[in-house]
């Protein structure tokens, strides 16, 4: 199977990364992510999951088809920012497909809880245990194809690496 992981910037934060992308500020335009939601559906018919931020999942969850499932990254250790109250201490990402599970695989649930991780070198670098949430969720086995649209400080496919030598001991 051939699965997708895409961590874009995410809606309205365009600025944090211009230093590492020259057109970040597109990705403030919600037709940005509409395009990049077409491109998963028509390049990854097997799976894909995507991350996004609890503030645009009003307005990127429509641009879905119904077979989108939302998930939830809990994070009991977050950044608290001044005059925010509750705290943002959770965001969503969206999943579709994937390799359907079967009394053999364990049950996963539809939320991981995982520690943000701090001086990964790029603002919302996930850390391994939200990765390999992710391939879990998609049912990633040995054999499979999994392309990461946004590559950033690399953890996603340092998860995947990790995972399949895991798989192959």
């Amino acid at each position: 199977m051939r699965f997708a992981y895409a961590d874009p910037p995410y809606l309205g934060c365009g600025r944090r990364y211009i230093d590492q992308h020259e057109n970040a500020l597109d990705c403030d335009d919600p037709e940005w992510h509409r395009a990049l939601i077409e491109k998963l559906y028509r390049e990854f018919p097997d799976g894909w999951a995507m991350s996004l931020s609890s503030p645009s999942l009003r307005t990127i969850l429509p641009m879905c088809n119904e077979d989108v499932r939302i998930g939830a990254w809990v994070k009991p250790f977050a950044a608290f920012k001044p005059n925010v109250n509750p705290a943002y201490a959770w965001e969503p990402f969206l999943w579709r497909g994937g390799r359907k599970g079967d009394r053999t695989r364990a049950t996963i649930r539809d939320w991981v809880s995982a520690n943000i991780t701090l001086k990964r070198g790029l603002v919302g670098a996930k850390p391994n245990e939200f990765c390999q949430h992710i391939l879990d969720v998609l049912g990633f086995e040995k054999g499979d194809e999994i392309v990461d649209l946004f590559p950033g400080t690399g953890a996603f496919m340092n998860a995947v690496n990790r995972r399949i030598e895991g798989l192959l001991a």
